[in-house]
C-alpha cells in the first residue's frame, strides 16, 4: 500500500475521483427511477447510454471535426458541446422508450414474473451491445476535440480544469433539475404516487403506463447528458463502453439507496472518490475490486443504502 503517495496527492484524486464520480452519478439515476417505479434493474440501461455516447462522437464528426483538429474557439466550442448534447439525449432517450416499448411493455401485459424482466433485460443490454459492436467492425471510436482543457485554478498540487468543473456543473445542474421535477410538477407527482403505491395511483386517475414511459424517458436524457461528459472525459467510445460504467452505476444506486435520487448522486460522488484513492494505495487494476468490497461492507450495516428513502417517499 501506498499511503504516502495518498497523502501527499489527495487534493488531484479527489477532483479526478469527483469528476468520474458525477459521470456515474447521472447514469445511475436511471437504474433508480426505473427501479422506484416497477422493482426492476434495467441492465439495458448502459447501452442506453452507450447510445448518447455514439450519438455525441457522430454529431461532432459532422461539423467536420477529426481526432487529430485543433479544440475550437470559445463560441464554436460552445454550439459543439450544445449539438452533442441533444444529439446525446436525443439518442439516449429513444433507445430507453423504444426498450420500455418493444421489450418490457409486452411483458407486463402478460403479467410475466420478476425473473423473465431481468433476464430481458440482460438479452438486451447483450443484444445492443453487439450490434453496435457489430457496426463499429468492435474498434475503438476517438472522440473529436471540443474542449481545450485548461487549468483554472490551482490548490496546493490539485490542478483543477474548465472541464472538470463542467462535468461536476453539468451533474448538480442535472441532478437538481430532476429532483425539482419528480418533488414539485405534477407529472413528478404521478411518479411518486405510482412508485408508492401503483393501484391507488390508478383509483385517482394516474396513467401507470404513461409513467413508466415517463421514467424511462428521463433515465434516458440523464444518461445522454452522462454519455456526453463520457466522450469528453475519457476520449474514445466502443462497443462495450457501457459495461463496466454500467456496474459502477448501479453499485453506486444500491449504495446510496436504489429508488432514492439523492441517493443515486450521494453513492456516485462517493463511488468515484473510492475509486479514485483505491487506485493510489493498491493500483489501478484494483480500483473496481476495493469499490465493489467497500459496498459489500457498507450494505451489510445498512442494506437499504446510505439513504434508504424510496421514489415513492421522496419530499423536497
Amino acid at each position: 500500500m501506498h499511503f504516502s503517495n495518498l497523502a501527499h496527492n489527495v487534493g488531484p484524486l479527489t477532483i479526478l475521483g469527483l469528476a468520474q464520480g458525477a459521470i456515474i452519478a447521472l447514469f445511475a439515476l436511471g437504474y433508480t427511477l426505473v427501479y422506484g417505479v416497477l422493482r426492476l434493474i434495467n441492465f439495458a440501461h448502459s447501452e442506453v447510454f452507450l447510445m448518447g455516447t455514439y450519438a455525441a462522437w457522430a454529431t461532432w464528426g459532422l461539423f467536420g471535426l477529426t481526432v487529430n483538429s485543433r479544440a475550437p474557439a470559445f463560441w464554436p466550442m460552445v454550439g459543439l458541446l450544445v449539438a452533442g448534447l441533444v444529439a446525446a439525449v436525443v439518442a439516449s432517450g429513444i433507445t430507453a422508450l423504444t426498450l420500455e416499448f418493444a421489450a418490457y411493455r409486452p411483458l407486463r401485459r402478460r403479467n410475466a414474473p420478476p425473473l423473465t424482466f431481468l433476464i430481458t433485460a440482460i438479452g438486451a443490454s447483450l443484444f445492443l451491445s453487439e450490434v453496435a459492436g457489430v457496426f463499429t467492425q468492435h474498434q475503438s471510436r476517438g472522440i473529436q476535440p471540443v474542449i481545450a482543457q485548461k487549468n483554472v485554478f490551482t490548490i496546493g498540487n490539485m490542478h483543477v480544469t474548465n472541464l472538470q468543473i463542467l462535468i461536476i456543473v453539468l451533474a448538480l445542474g442535472a441532478m437538481f433539475a430532476l429532483d425539482r421535477f419528480i418533488n414539485n410538477s405534477r407529472l413528478g407527482r404521478g411518479v411518486r404516487a405510482v412508485a408508492q403505491n401503483p393501484d391507488s395511483a390508478a383509483l385517482m386517475g394516474v396513467n401507470k403506463g404513461r409513467v413508466i414511459s415517463l421514467v424511462f424517458l428521463l433515465g434516458g436524457l440523464t444518461a445522454g447528458v452522462a454519455a456526453v461528459m463520457y466522450d469528453l472525459k475519457i476520449g474514445t467510445t466502443i462497443y462495450d463502453a457501457g459495461t463496466i460504467l454500467g456496474i459502477e452505476a448501479f453499485t453506486a444506486a444500491v449504495l446510496g439507496g436504489i429508488g432514492n435520487l439523492r441517493g443515486a448522486l450521494l453513492g456516485g460522488l462517493l463511488l468515484g472518490l473510492l475509486e479514485s484513492y483505491a487506485s493510489s494505495l493498491f493500483g489501478t487494476a484494483w480500483q473496481h475490486a476495493v469499490a465493489f468490497v467497500l459496498l459489500v461492507l457498507i450494505l451489510m450495516f445498512r442494506p437499504t443504502g446510505l439513504l434508504g428513502e424510496s421514489l415513492g417517499r421522496a419530499r423536497a
